[in-house]
């Protein structure tokens, strides 16, 4: 995203989204390295992530979200899931009103795994929330999540075309 010099506003854009991609970079490199110091493929990565925030966010992910969401066959999740669940990471629990359904849930073991080996990035983490207001952080905070949906939309646009 190449921007006129002169124009601070378009500039000021390009560096964001500069630093979006460094982010998005950075963040992947980071979670290689935990996916393969726990034996796990980029897909299982993905998919921990995946079921890690629906836990966070107070919506457990089903087995045929997570297809949805990952973009796989059921087989190729029933595999992503079954190594996971392996390896401690997520367990399976059913739902109490309807015994049919099935939960994905982050299993102590996996969170304490993931704990240990982010204890450093959160620390780094905490240090730079540290320097910003309540409300810098709520006004990132909404331009994330917009961002977020954005890429969102246009991961959807691209899975309806092919």
């Amino acid at each position: 995203m190449f921007q006129r010099a002169d124009d601070p506003r378009a500039r000021l854009i390009g560096e964001i989204i500069s630093d979006l991609h460094l982010y998005s970079t950075h963040s992947q490199h980071i979670g290689d390295a935990f996916a393969a110091h726990n034996q796990l493929g980029h897909a299982d990565l993905h998919a921990l992530l995946l079921i890690m925030e629906a836990e966070l966010a107070g919506r457990p992910i089903t087995p045929g979200t997570l297809r949805e969401e990952l973009n796989f066959s059921s087989g190729a999740v029933t595999g992503v899931i079954d190594r996971l669940e392996a390896a401690g990471h997520v367990y399976r629990d059913r739902d109490i009103a309807d015994r049919r359904k099935i939960f994905l849930r982050y299993a102590d073991h996996g969170a304490a795994v993931a704990r240990e080996f982010f204890r450093p990035l959160a620390g780094r983490t905490q240090n730079v929330m540290a320097e910003f207001s309540d409300e810098d952080l709520q006004r990132v905070h909404r331009f994330l999540t917009a961002i977020v949906g954005s890429m969102r939309e246009h991961r959807d646009d691209l899975r309806t075309r092919g």
